[in-house]
């Protein structure tokens, strides 16, 4: 199959480079606002996506195309410095192959970080968002097709996507730390053009909190490798249907940025309580 064809491609080629000791427990999605985290990782290897074999290649201002290992947390982690989308041309299997990489690199967790705009009009931009659950709008799904019996079932479960034990912990270091942390469920469409009022309605109808164009393709590719998953969001912007205002992406990198700093704190705290 090509897809597995191109992830061992991958895995082939960064497998020699890592340190014979070293292979990443928890991998990680370095979303729009996160840039600051990849500085305080303690780095082992980095390797530019343009050199992976296979590799896509994002092409979204604010994404540094980069792979980085090293140690977070205490732990052995591989940290996306940016993501693809649907909206940029590729297909589900191009945009979750870094997570099956990671996958087949060892990793046995996947912390993901996204910006998305805020359904609830209580709330304020520049927050962190704990995503408890999601749904998929994107019309799109990465299991579609032959199933690749080594990297999971056909079928896999959707009862707890994200890791009961992993948002415990988020929730355990955002009381112990003082962060102000929504809860939620996200819900992803494919993009890019953004949400009309009435889909904003919509959206809220449907019981979604906060609403973004990546991740959720993501996330069900990591648990049909059977990865243990949390995600957070960086509420970037409020929408209204009421009073909707523009989002350019200025604004939506610059309050993304804001809970950039919350955001690493959760995630630095959670990998700290890890216990494999």
């Amino acid at each position: 199959m090509e897809l597995v064809n191109k992830v061992n491609a991958a895995v082939n080629y960064l497998e020699p480079l890592l340190p014979a000791d070293f292979r990443p427990m928890v991998g990680l999605t370095l979303g729009t606002g996160l840039s600051g985290l990849a500085a305080k990782i303690e780095p082992v290897l980095s390797v530019a996506y343009q050199d992976i074999p296979q590799f896509p290649v994002s092409t979204v201002e604010s994404h540094a195309g980069e792979l980085i290992f090293g140690r977070l947390g205490g732990q052995n982690v591989a940290a996306l410095a940016g993501r693809f989308h649907l909206y940029e041309g590729y297909g589900p299997a191009e945009v979750t192959m870094p997570v099956r990489v990671l996958a087949e690199l060892g990793a046995r967790y996947f912390l993901f970080s996204n910006a998305a705009g805020g359904l609830d009009t209580s709330w304020r931009a520049g927050r962190v968002m704990l995503v408890t659950d999601h749904i998929n709008l994107t019309g799109r799904n990465p299991l579609v097709g032959p199933n690749v019996e080594a990297w999971g079932v056909r079928f896999p479960e959707m009862v707890q996507v994200y890791d009961p034990c992993l948002l415990a912990l988020a929730r355990q270091v955002a009381a112990e730390k003082d962060v102000a942390m929504y809860e939620g469920v996200y819900v992803g469409l494919m993009g890019p053009s953004m949400e009309t009022p009435a889909e904003t309605r919509m959206l809220g109808v449907l019981g979604a909190q906060a609403v973004g164009m990546s991740t959720v393709l993501e996330v069900i590719a990591a648990r049909h490798h059977g990865l243990r998953v949390a995600a957070f969001s960086a509420i970037s912007n409020i929408n209204d249907p009421a009073d909707m205002q523009p989002a350019p992406i200025e604004l939506v990198i610059e309050n993304a940025g804001m809970a950039g700093d919350d955001m690493a704190t959760l995630i630095e705290g959670v990998l700290a309580r890890l216990t494999n």
